[in-house]
This record gives C-alpha cells, sequence and structure tokens, in this order.
C-alpha cells in the first residue's frame, strides 16, 4: 500500500521559513517524480513545485520562484519543500503527490498527473 505522509507544517510568521517534508512508503521512490501542491481556503488546490526522479530538474510555480526550494533524498525516500519568505497569502495545506508515468524532466503542473497523494499539512502565516 502506497503511503505518503507530510510533516513539518505549522504556524509562522510572515518572513519566517518553514521546511516541509514527505515521507514515501510502499512504492519505488526514485522511479516517480514528486510534487507539492497547495489548496488555500475557499480556492483550488494549485501546483507549488515538482522534481524529477533523480533530483536534477526541478520546476516552480511562479509566485513561489526564488523563496521555494523543493529536494529529494532518494535513499530517504524523502521529498522536501523549503520555504522562505513566508507571505500570509502562502497559508494554506500543503499535499506532496508522486508522478509515475513522467520521469519529471518536463514539468507537470496538474492534479490528474500525479497519481498518489498524502494528506497534507497546515501551513498558516501570521502578518
Amino acid at each position: 500500500q502506497v503511503q505518503l505522509v507530510e510533516s513539518g507544517g505549522g504556524l509562522v510568521q510572515a518572513g519566517g521559513s518553514l521546511r516541509l517534508a514527505c515521507g514515501a512508503s510502499g512504492l519505488t521512490f526514485s522511479s516517480y517524480a514528486m510534487g507539492w501542491f497547495r489548496q488555500a481556503p475557499r480556492k483550488e488546490r494549485e501546483f507549488v513545485a515538482t522534481i524529477s526522479r533523480g533530483g536534477r530538474y526541478t520546476y516552480y510555480a511562479d509566485s513561489m520562484k526564488g523563496r521555494f526550494i523543493i529536494s529529494r533524498d532518494n535513499t530517504k525516500n524523502t521529498v522536501f519543500l523549503q520555504m522562505n519568505s513566508l507571505k500570509p497569502e502562502d497559508t494554506a495545506v500543503y499535499y506532496c503527490a508522486a508522478d509515475l508515468r513522467s520521469d519529471g524532466s518536463t514539468p507537470r503542473r496538474l492534479e490528474y498527473e500525479y497519481e498518489y497523494w498524502g494528506q497534507g499539512t497546515q501551513v498558516t502565516v501570521s502578518s
């Protein structure tokens, strides 16, 4: 059974940082490109970032470029999202997702392109 479990969310002041982690089990982690999405209250879930199987390629939504960094450790079956210079508008539930069908060398920004999802972790940024 595939499981993706996010951690690292919490409450932080504007300008602060958080590092999210997503641990995977039940799959061959290095065979999956990985992505992060988020869903703010009363909004649709949106793409945040994605990373290729080996970590060589990374892609970000425009509003996260320069502030967020996605990385992965295939020896630990974990993908990370380092979030810096956080803003109140970054408040959302953050989800990780796994994509088997792409090696991640081209960005996959749509929800249906990902086969497995975690339950999410809440990030709240206070002003």
